[in-house]
C-alpha cells in the first residue's frame, strides 16, 4: 500500500459517474457550459458568499496564477519557507507573477507566527524603490507540516497583511481536510477571516484533476480569464473540470472524504507512536503522519509492501534531533482501508 502522497489514489466513483454523465452530448467548449456552472454555483453555497470562480487542472497552476492576480512583478509574496508554493513549484508563481520575488519566513511545524510575519515585513518598507513591494501574504492550509493555521491565526495574519495593503491567498490543497480537522464552515476559514482568493484543491481528495481558484472580491478576479488562457490552462472541454466539482461536491461527498482521510491518519498516528523507538515530528492534524523511527522500523514496513515518503525539514520542533533515524511521511486519502493502517502497524511493530 502507498502511503508516500493523497495523489497515488484515483478518483472516488461519485466524481466518475459525473464524468461519465458530462461525457454525453455537446457543452459549450471552454468552460462555458453548465457542468462549469453548476459547480460555481456550488462553490457559492459552499462559501456563503457570491464567488468568481476558475477551474483548472493542477494545484501549481491554481496557485501560481491566483498570485499572479494580486502580486505586481516587482511586488513581494510572503510565504512559510517550506511551503508548497516556494519549495515544491518549480519556479511557476515567479513565472506567472513575471518575477515577483518569494520570500521565507521560519516557523516550527510548517506555520508562521505572527511576530516573524511582522519582523519580516518591516524588513520591506513600502515605496523604497531599491526593494520588492510588499504585495500578497500565502498561507498554507493544511501546511506543508501536515499542522493547521487556527481560524484565529488565519484571522491575525490577514490582519497584519491588510493593514499594510497586502492581499492574501490561501493555498487550500487540502481544503477540506482542514475544514473538518477544525470542524469549522469553509466562510470562517476564508473570507470571514480576512483571506482574498483561495486555491480550492480537491484532486488530492477525490478528484482525477480538477483545482478551483476562488476570489472573494470580483475586481481582483477582472482580467483572470485572460491569465488562465495565456498559461495554458484553460481547458477546452471544461466541462470534464466543471463535472469533477459537481461530483465532488454533491451530497457532501468531499466531506465524508475528508473526514475518512482523516480519521485513518488518526489511527495510524496512535499505532506507530505506540511502538518503542517512534516518535511523532508533530501532532497529526488532518491526513498526513510524519513519523521519525530507527531504521530497522522503516526497513520493516518497507519489507511488507507500505510505502512512505522520505522526508526532511527545517521546522522541527526546538531540541527534536533526528539523528540516526529517518523521518518518514504518510498520508491517507479517502480510499485508505483500516486493514491497510493495521497492516503497517502490525509490520512496524514486528521490527
Amino acid at each position: 500500500m502507498n502511503f508516500a502522497s493523497d495523489n497515488v489514489v484515483g478518483a472516488s466513483r461519485p466524481v466518475l459517474e459525473a464524468l461519465l454523465a458530462a461525457n454525453d452530448g455537446s457543452q459549450t467548449a471552454y468552460g462555458a457550459d453548465a457542468f462549469s456552472a453548476r459547480g460555481e454555483a456550488m462553490l457559492a453555497d459552499v462559501f456563503e458568499h457570491e464567488v468568481t470562480v476558475f477551474l483548472v487542472g493542477t494545484g501549481t497552476g491554481a496557485n501560481a496564477l491566483a498570485l499572479s492576480a494580486i502580486t505586481p512583478p516587482w511586488g513581494a509574496v510572503f510565504c512559510h519557507a517550506e511551503s508548497h508554493v516556494l519549495d515544491d513549484e518549480c519556479g511557476a508563481p515567479e513565472m506567472f507573477t513575471a518575477g515577483a520575488k518569494l520570500v521565507g519566513i521560519p516557523g516550527v511545524g510548517g506555520k508562521m507566527a505572527a511576530a516573524d510575519l511582522v519582523a519580516t515585513l518591516e524588513r520591506f518598507p513600502r515605496g523604497l524603490v531599491k526593494a520588492v513591494q510588499p504585495s500578497a501574504l500565502s498561507i498554507s492550509q493544511v501546511t506543508e507540516a501536515g499542522t493547521l493555521y487556527t481560524l484565529d491565526e488565519i484571522a491575525t495574519l490577514s490582519r497584519i497583511a491588510r493593514d499594510l495593503g497586502i492581499r492574501v491567498h490561501l493555498d487550500g490543497a487540502r481544503f477540506a481536510n482542514a475544514m473538518v480537522a477544525l470542524g469549522c464552515s469553509a466562510a470562517d476559514m476564508t473570507w470571514r477571516a480576512g483571506v482574498d482568493v483561495v486555491t480550492f484543491g480537491a484532486t488530492k481528495n477525490g478528484c482525477l484533476a480538477c483545482e478551483a481558484v476562488v476570489f472573494f472580491d470580483k475586481a481582483l478576479a477582472a482580467d483572470f480569464q485572460f491569465r488562465r488562457k495565456r498559461g495554458g490552462h484553460t481547458l477546452s472541454k471544461g466541462r470534464l473540470l466543471g463535472a469533477q466539482l459537481v461530483g465532488y461536491l454533491g451530497n457532501d461527498h468531499w466531506i465524508a472524504n475528508a473526514r475518512h482521510a482523516n480519521l485513518m491518519a488518526s489511527v495510524l498516528a496512535g499505532g506507530l507512536a505506540g511502538i518503542p523507538g517512534v516518535r511523532l515530528a508533530w501532532p497529526t492534524q488532518a491526513n498526513e503522519v510524519f513519523a521519525v523511527m530507527p531504521p530497522a522500523v522503516d526497513e520493516a514496513i518497507r519489507a511488507a509492501g507500505f510505502r512512505g515518503a522520505p522526508w526532511s525539514s527545517l521546522s522541527l520542533p526546538p531540541g527534536f534531533e533526528i539523528g540516526g533515524d529517518r523521518f518518514v511521511r504518510f498520508v491517507t486519502s479517502w480510499a485508505t482501508q483500516a486493514d491497510d493502517i493495521a497492516g503497517l502497524i502490525a509490520a512496524a511493530g514486528r521490527a
